[in-house]
């Protein structure tokens, strides 16, 4: 059982979907140090979780002090049970859950920020389809964010992959920081100044 690691929600349970879904949640010890990083940056924040899968990430974001959290994935089970854990948790005034593919553009997210920007962007693309192929969605994700023009100014964009996908900063994007954890990689980037 997933639970909230820490702040308001502390130890709140989050619902999954049945592991045949092939949805694999982000660590809690990923997330754990993941947000280690990102306490200057989350309290009042605007957060943005593609990908969202169950949303973990943005229901730790909001257990922590986010102002908003706003929650793209695809598939519809996950779709129901990121709204049940937004409303087991009480974070309905907060979250906004929305049914798109991530790699057909992503300015249109613009108007749930409104119209001001995310302060924080996390994405972890799946890595491999369900026949076990190898998917590397996070470069192209990383451009559509840049051309999209939806980061703050001051904004961060934290990228979880595989360690065999490369994902260069796109034009308009400098890297920050990587950590490793076993096969996983998880890179922050922001807009260049």
């Amino acid at each position: 059982m997933m639970r909230i690691i820490a702040g308001s929600r502390r130890g709140r349970n989050i619902f999954s979907v049945p592991k045949h879904k092939f949805v694999k949640p982000i660590s809690a010890r990923i997330r754990q140090s993941l947000f280690d990083i990102l306490r200057p940056y989350v309290t009042g924040s605007f957060f943005l979780d593609l990908y969202a899968g169950v949303g973990t990430v943005g229901l730790e974001a909001l257990s922590r002090g986010a102002a908003k959290a706003v929650f793209v994935e695809i598939d519809g089970l996950c779709l129901k049970t990121i709204e049940k854990n937004i409303e087991h948790l009480g974070f309905s005034e907060n979250a906004k859950v929305l049914k798109a593919d991530v790699l057909s553009g992503l300015k249109w997210l613009e108007h749930y920020s409104d119209y001001q920007g995310y302060d924080i962007v996390f994405f972890g693309p799946p890595y491999r389809t369900e026949e076990n192929l190898p998917l590397s969605y996070s470069a192209r994700t990383l451009e559509l964010l840049a051309e999209g023009g939806i980061l703050k100014a001051s904004g961060l964009v934290v990228v979880q992959h595989h360690k065999k996908e490369l994902v260069p900063a796109p034009a308009g994007v400098e890297w920050v920081r990587q950590e490793k954890y076993g096969d996983t990689l998880v890179d922050f980037f922001r807009l260049v100044k």
